[in-house]
């Protein structure tokens, strides 16, 4: 089922012709830098004052809303966690961020979903270790479900993409 289900590419996540895309916000939700800033400057104004609604995120949890400029339909944020070398529960924030995202999509009649690398930019999480955690997260989900048809996560840059890759091809053998 991971073969068909779970895709690796390198791109940019704001460009991805999918029914919802994760951005890996801060717990304000109100933009910043890395996937979360592209993502509200493509996504236009709306997002910001339809975020401002939302009265932030926990970190682990996920809040949805509409994709307004994006090709996307709706935006699905999650609040990774801190890197603080591993041993403040890091690793079960993380996968949170991809259940509950993944929940959420469920919810929303959501069959197609994009996710950037969450937690492994400015938030210093080691892409080696957040790769399999996401890649067995979602392959976990998706095992228990027919609602979502197909879930890409979108790597920027070859280290990142090869990560992802290989994480994908592990858990298939």
């Amino acid at each position: 089922m991971v073969g068909s289900s779970i895709e690796v590419i390198e791109g940019d996540i704001t460009r991805q012709r999918v029914d919802a895309i994760v951005n890996a916000a801060n717990p304000a939700l109100l933009g910043g830098g890395g996937v979360d800033g592209a993502i509200h400057r493509a996504a236009g104004p709306g997002l910001l004052t339809e975020c401002r609604t939302l009265g932030g995120c926990a970190t682990g949890e996920a809040k949805i809303t509409k994709g307004y400029d994006l090709p996307a339909r709706w935006v699905i944020h999650t609040v990774g966690p801190i890197w603080r070398g591993g041993g403040q529960g890091e690793d079960a924030l993380l996968a949170s961020c991809y259940r509950n995202s993944l929940t959420l999509a469920t919810r929303h009649g959501i069959r197609t979903v994009a996710f950037p690398s969450i937690s492994t930019g400015a938030y210093g999480f080691p892409v080696a270790r957040a790769a399999p955690i996401a890649v067995r997260e979602i392959e976990r989900f998706l095992a228990h479900t027919t609602a979502i048809h197909r879930v890409t996560i979108v790597c920027r840059g070859p280290d990142t993409y090869h990560a992802y890759r290989d994480a994908v091809e592990e858990l298939a053998e």
